[in-house]
């Protein structure tokens, strides 16, 4: 059982690191036009429905703080995003995308949308690519409770108390 779930364990991590290049490899493509980068596309769209600190970015997209930094800063010096104030943090300032952030997001949009519906097909539909995202938001929600419990110690306080797995 132990070595079936080690093996289950590694599976899975090596198809998301799989899935993570897949994906990447798809995005630079789609994004290569617009003159972004994958990297330049997922910071931009994680502002692109409201402005987030940098630390706000770096929580969404599942990566550092001082990496989103690298590329907002690089957004801003190309002029596809701005720092606004922060009302809820004074040195927290917001990226928020410029006109001209948000016009290469929207150049990207029909390339992407195509990509969408061919992958949708090659899964099977539209019901079956929904059924993958709800089993990956699964494993995500799992690993992030883990790190939770982990971060505040129940992990050790159960297995003190017998109660551990």
């Amino acid at each position: 059982m132990e070595q079936a779930l080690q093996r289950l364990l590694s599976d899975s991590a090596l198809t998301a690191f799989r899935l993570n290049g897949q994906y990447l490899s798809a995005t630079e493509r789609l994004a290569r036009p617009a003159g972004l980068t994958a990297a330049w596309w997922q910071v931009l769209g994680a502002v692109l429905a409201e402005p987030l600190p940098v630390a706000g970015v770096a929580r969404a997209l599942g990566t550092t703080r001082q990496s989103v930094q690298r590329i907002a800063d690089l957004l801003v010096e190309r002029g596809l995003a701005t720092y606004e104030p922060n009302p809820a943090h004074r040195r927290a300032k917001l990226v928020t995308p410029t006109a001209a952030g948000r016009e290469a997001i929207a150049r990207i949009t029909p390339e992407y949308t195509e990509f969408a519906a061919r992958l949708a097909d090659e899964l099977g539909g539209e019901a079956e690519f929904a059924e993958v995202l709800a089993a990956q938001e699964r494993l995500t929600a799992a690993l992030e409770a883990l790190e939770r419990r982990e971060a505040a110690g129940e992990e050790d306080v159960e297995t003190a108390i017998g109660h551990g797995g």
